[in-house]
Order: structure tokens, then sequence, then C-alpha cells
């Protein structure tokens, strides 16, 4: 059986590609602010044959998940950990982004009749016991039983949160419930199925690549119709987005299991021509099914799959040449908290979208309106990275 090949080399372009993805995710996610938005930055509609920016961005930061794993695993081996250890880890990673999802889902859901707090109040709360239960704290022997204190404070904090939530409408409220499973949650079923692949087929790249084909067309057949023998197990266990998500982390597998094999070779021309031929690939097959049931990002449909991974492995490439190869990475400083300190970028709007509808605060029409408010947005994206970076050298920082 092959082993995995141990690397130690850490590419830089990983970390800025998931920067700037997560800088854009930030600020397509503030478009609802504005009036007047252009139509190819927006989600398209369900029933639409369409793809805007948004519908992009989150593929894209699943195959950067996917990047990431082959590195990360790897690390943990060469520091003596067994798979074991290793699997339990991947399980207590998939478990919180799950939990975290399900609360942010509902929270979007609830209503404030009738509960003991107001919703943004609520969400305020929810935030800070991600934090408290998930930072990051100092290996200081003499505080470890106030870390953990405030660790169990956190889950106690969720505890009682669920306890008073309500959603639904206020004359027939419900309590908490997986409508789905969120942003969150899809990265953690994506991350899970995954990483458990990577960890036992380890960089067999024939194995890896079956594994990502696999997941296409699966995809791919629950379109076409070919899986109503399994309707039985479809409502208790399915694949993510009938393969989709998956889909887009194992590409990201793919491109650093391949990345492993070759450069011990020192031909970074070869690594780059496979990702290219790759994402040639991937759109080609986007656009041949695309007449069949078009693009939709909602739906997940095949051609979607197939347009964001090539679009996702072409714009690796581009990362790769610039900051690997040219060496040009001073131009992300501004955003490089957003590439390493992601889980923090992503819930720092919820808290700041909750206090300024708790202060109904509210910028003039004209700065939320056309090139105006798209430049606002732009700019609240890289102020919630900076003051990532701030609360970050406070000592505050999620990691699971």
């Amino acid at each position: 059986m092959q082993t995995n090949k141990i690397t130690s080399v850490r590419l830089d372009s990983i970390d800025i590609f998931r920067a700037f993805t997560m800088f854009l995710m930030i600020f397509v996610n503030d478009l609802w602010s504005l009036e007047g938005v252009p139509k190819w930055l927006e989600h398209s509609e369900a029933a639409a044959d369409d793809m805007g920016l948004s519908d992009v961005v989150f593929p894209v930061f699943l195959f950067i998940v996917g990047l990431s794993l082959p590195f990360a695993i790897n690390n943990r081996i060469t520091k003596g950990d067994r798979h074991k250890t290793i699997l339990i880890h991947i399980l207590e990673r998939t478990c919180a982004l799950l939990l975290m999802g399900i609360f942010l889902v509902n929270y979007e859901s609830m209503i404030s009749e009738g509960m003991v707090l107001p919703k943004y109040v609520w969400g305020i709360l929810l935030i800070i016991a991600f934090f408290l239960i998930w930072n990051v704290y100092p290996d200081k022997p003499g505080k470890r039983k106030f870390y953990v204190g405030l660790k169990i404070v956190g889950y106690l904090l969720l505890i009682f949160l669920s306890a008073i939530y309500k959603g639904g409408d206020a004359g027939n409220p419900s309590w908490m419930e997986t409508h789905w499973w969120g942003i969150l949650g899809l990265i953690g079923w994506s991350y899970l199925l995954c990483a458990v692949a990577y960890l036992f087929l380890k960089n067999n790249l024939i194995l890896i690549i079956t594994a990502w084909v696999f997941f296409v067309i699966f995809n791919l057949a629950d379109f076409a119709g070919s899986l109503g023998f399994l309707n039985g197990i479809r409502e208790y266990v399915w694949i993510v987005g009938s393969g989709s998500m998956p889909a887009f982390t194992m590409a990201g597998v793919a491109a650093s299991a391949i990345y492993i094999k070759y450069q011990p070779e020192g031909t970074p021309l070869r690594f780059v021509l496979i990702l290219m031929g790759l994402g040639a690939l991937c759109l080609v097959y986007g656009f041949s099914v695309r007449p069949f049931w078009g693009i939709s990002k909602i739906r997940a449909t095949p051609a979607w799959v197939g347009i964001c991974s090539g679009i996702s492995f072409l714009s690796f490439v581009f990362f790769y040449w610039l900051v690997d190869i040219k060496n040009k990475s001073r131009w992300a400083l501004p955003i490089r908290p957003a590439g390493t300190a992601t889980l923090t970028c992503y819930l720092v709007p919820y808290v700041w979208y909750a206090i300024i509808t708790i202060a109904s605060i509210s910028l003039p029409l004209f700065m939320r309106t056309g090139l105006v408010g798209l430049i606002k947005s732009l700019i609240f994206s890289l102020l919630v990275i900076l003051l990532t970076g701030v609360i970050n050298r406070w000592g505050i920082k999620l990691k699971i």
C-alpha cells in the first residue's frame, strides 16, 4: 500500500487564495444591504439557468478546504499522530462546524415575539458562545482551569440560547430545526467525507481522483434520475448536495496531492499544466451538461459543479503562479488575516449586523446604491478583515 509522502512544504498561495476568497465572501454577503446591485454579482434564482459571482464564491471556498487537507493531515502524521487520533480530530471539527451551522441557520429564521431575549441580542450571545468554546487559548499551565471554565460557560450559554429559542411565526412558533445545514454545516459534511477519504487513500493519486470523479458522477446520476433505487434511504443517509459539495472539496484534495507528487521533482510547470488541463476539462464538462439541467447553485446542478470546479482550478493556478513562482505576495498583506483566521472573519459580520440593527444605524440611501454601494461593501469587507487581524493580536482567534 502506498504511504503518505510527507512534505513540510506549505504553499503561501493557498492562504492568500483563501484570504482573497473570504474577502469576496464577506463582500457578496453584504450585497443584501444595497440597492441597484448588478445582476451578475447576485445569487441567481433556483429556476434560472444562470450564475452570478455570489454563486461561485462558496464552491471556490470548498475547493480551498480540500487544498489544505493533505498538508494538514501530513503535518499531523509528521508530528507522530496516529490515524485514530487524526480521525477523532476530524470528527471533532465536523461536529463543531455542524453545531455552529445549525445554530446560525435557526438564527436566520427565529422570531423575537414572546422570547426572553430579542433576536439580535440572542445572535450576539451566540457568537460570544462560539468564541468562548473554540477560541485558541494560550498554553499557560496556571490558567488551564480558567480556560476550561470559559469553554464550559460557552456550552452553557448555547444550552440557554437553545432553550429559549422560538422560530417559525408568532402564531405557530417552533423550536430549532435543521432546515438546512448552513454554510458552515455544508463545509463540515464535505470536510468529513474528504478528510476521511484522504486519510485512508493517502497520496494515491489514482484513488484520490477516483473519489473525486465518484462525487461528480453521483451528482450527475442524481439529476439523470439514475439513483431512484436509493429513494428509501435518501431521507436518512445522503451525500450532501447530492455529491456536489464534496466534489468541490475533493477536487482541491486532488490538486494538492498532485503538487505533493511533483513538488520533489522541482517541476512547477508540469504541475501548472496539469491543473490547467483539469480546469479546462471541468469547464468542458460543465458547459456540456448545461443544456440538460442548466446552471444553478441552489439546485446544485452538474453544470454548476463543473464550471465552478474549472474556475477553482484555474484560479488556484493563477495564485500559485503569482505567489509561489513569482513571489508576489506583499499586495495581500492587508487581507492575510482572512486566510489564517477564516472562521473568525466569517463570524464578525454577524455581530456587526446585530449591533447596527439594535442601534437603528443605517447609512443614507445614496451610500447603499449602485457603484457607491458596491464600494461601501468592498470597504466593509476590508474593515472586517482588518478588525479580525486586530482581535487576533488581542488573543482572540477561533480554531476548530
